[in-house]
């Protein structure tokens, strides 16, 4: 790719970002475009769809989580790893509506255009969630689908009171708690 060209598909990956995490996913690609200082040619010609754009953007989200979550795994303490994960996702979806809609499953089919890298990041995530229960630190009648619907909750229920990251932090050590072994 021409340096050019290279520093155009730069500046509409970073401006989607930007619009993505704060609009969610709703934002035209042509006001993207026009955001990155681009005309709306070269933004079809890097991203013939909407969906391959936002594709692009998830797809580097979801590496960096799963590369987050492969770390945590070889920490001392599995419980605090698994707890810490979910906080961060939940942070990470409260800054960024876009990502919090994808993972959920909002709006984009995120299963089809980002599959191995979302197969890669359940698999981590499992890997936390076993690790922690082997330490007795999470329940053993907590799998991966309860953990999916619980995070999900999360970010759907901080997005319907205004995206208040802080209600969405004590209401996730609500859920942290319920996911504890009782002592």
């Amino acid at each position: 790719m021409r340096a050019d060209a290279r520093r155009n598909r730069d500046k509409l990956l970073e401006a989607a970002r930007k619009a993505f995490a704060t609009e969610g996913l709703s934002v035209p690609v042509d006001e993207i475009a026009r955001r990155a200082g681009v005309g709306a040619g070269t933004m079809h010609r890097h991203f013939p769809t909407k969906e391959s754009l936002l594709e692009a953007i998830v797809v580097s989200h979801v590496e960096v989580l799963v590369e987050e979550a492969r770390v945590l795994d070889d920490t001392d303490d599995p419980g605090a790893a698994f707890f810490g994960f979910c906080f961060g996702m939940v942070e990470r979806g409260m800054a960024n509506r876009a990502l919090a809609e994808v993972l959920a499953g909002v709006g984009f089919d995120a299963q089809a255009r980002i599959a191995a890298v979302a197969e890669q990041l359940e698999q981590a995530i499992e890997r936390l969630v076993e690790r922690a229960q082997a330490a007795g630190a999470v329940r053993s009648d907590i799998g991966m689908a309860e953990i999916h619907v619980l995070l999900n909750s999360v970010h759907f229920a901080s997005e319907r009171a205004n995206g208040d990251a802080e209600m969405a932090m004590r209401v996730m050590a609500v859920v942290c708690d319920g996911l504890r072994v009782a002592t």
